[in-house]
């Protein structure tokens, strides 16, 4: 049964997935529910929604903005060069891709037209805001032992408005959302960079993100193993 929050529709509440989540879901369940979401605006421009991808057994997620236009078509997030970075990135810090979920955010894509081609728009606080209760599911059905923030729209949705990346990044924390908690920049922004060289640094600092979560991995599984107690 899906959460009893009212409808923006029904009375001028701000925005809200929250009625179309269905409450203590498994990600399937989720995922088949968020393809109806009408939470917000977005979904009238969106081709679809674009749900997260990765098992019930991450131990890591992975949250970026929002899709991009061929995330839009497919129908899956990062499948487009940033994707394609970040996979890389992921393995050279030695990270196990099958246990990485990975989602965004916004689940629709926000975009304006410029000629043929849709241009990314950031999404606003209260499309964030609207859409949290799908990433609050996706976070209860995983539980993972870390949550790792992809650039400002996502540090701010979960670590607060006034979280910067700029003077966090690769700080580890504990908070509600995971024991392990991080702040990175998106690959997108990497992507963006103004030349060859430039490129290249911030994606060994980048790397080096995802290799102080790697260790922080490392010990809390030791830690766990530690307290665990004996066989038999």
């Amino acid at each position: 049964m899906a959460r009893r929050t009212p409808h923006p529709a029904d009375g001028g509440e701000a925005a809200s997935a929250a009625p179309f989540v269905p409450a203590h879901a498994s990600l399937a369940r989720l995922r088949e529910a968020a393809a109806g979401c009408r939470g917000c605006h977005l979904w009238e421009r969106g081709t679809q929604t674009v749900f997260g991808v990765g098992g019930r057994g991450a131990d890591v997620v992975l949250v970026g903005e929002q899709p991009g236009d061929r995330e839009d078509r497919e129908g899956h997030p990062f499948v487009g060069p940033a994707g394609r970075l970040l996979e890389a990135a992921l393995a050279e810090a030695g990270l196990d891709r099958r246990r990485v979920y990975l989602t965004n955010a916004v689940k629709h894509f926000k975009w304006e037209p410029r000629g043929k081609r849709r241009i990314h728009l950031k999404p606003n606080a209260a499309e964030v805001s609207a859409c949290r209760p799908w990433l609050e599911a996706e976070l209860e059905a995983i539980r993972p032992l870390a949550v790792v923030c992809l650039g400002a729209t996502a540090a701010q949705a979960l670590l607060g408005k006034g979280f910067k990346v700029t003077e966090h990044r690769g700080e580890v924390r504990s908070t509600a959302l995971a024991p392990l908690v991080m702040a990175t920049v998106h690959p997108s922004s990497i992507l963006r960079a103004r030349d060859d060289e430039a490129r290249r640094a911030e994606r060994a600092r980048f790397v080096q993100d995802l290799e102080v979560l790697r260790r922080a991995l490392a010990r809390a599984a030791g830690g766990a193993r530690e307290g665990a107690p004996p066989p038999g």
